[in-house]
């Protein structure tokens, strides 16, 4: 995988529909649920620890009442960058999972690049070893 800095700060997604999220997260990027997640008594997902290949993240659902709202479509205020060893077949993945493809795979700075927007609002920057064929 390319060399992508430490993060400064643990992720923690808000989203609606936790569970199908979990679901999401799991089968496209690898994601596997760390313990149970816990669920509140009217059902929503209170939080959920997801460790990807590169690192953990965490979600909850939306809690209005407490300010956390998922974010609105065509509305993105972070980017989640995921180091992954092949983003053609992720974002391939990703697509035939729902996600809207922003940018497609493109070569740069020594890596392959690509952007979706999952299901649930949030923007990915997937990054991955560039292509030997290709040169900057």
């Amino acid at each position: 995988m390319p060399e992508v800095p430490v993060p400064g700060a643990l992720p923690y997604l808000t989203v609606r529909r936790g569970v199908e999220a979990i679901e999401w997260y799991s089968k496209v990027f690898g994601a596997r649920v760390v313990g149970e997640p816990i669920v509140m008594d009217d059902g929503r997902v209170g939080h959920a620890e997801l460790r990807l290949p590169t690192g953990m993240i965490y979600l909850a659902e939306e809690f209005p009442e407490m300010g956390l709202t998922a974010p609105e479509s065509g509305s993105t205020s972070v980017s989640l960058m995921l180091s992954v060893d092949d983003p053609d077949a992720v974002l391939v993945g990703a697509r035939d999972a729902g996600a809207t493809l922003e940018r497609w795979i493109s070569e740069g700075h020594g890596h392959r690049n690509a952007t979706l927007i999952d299901p649930f609002g949030h923007r990915w920057m997937l990054v991955g070893p560039a292509d030997p064929a290709v040169s900057d």
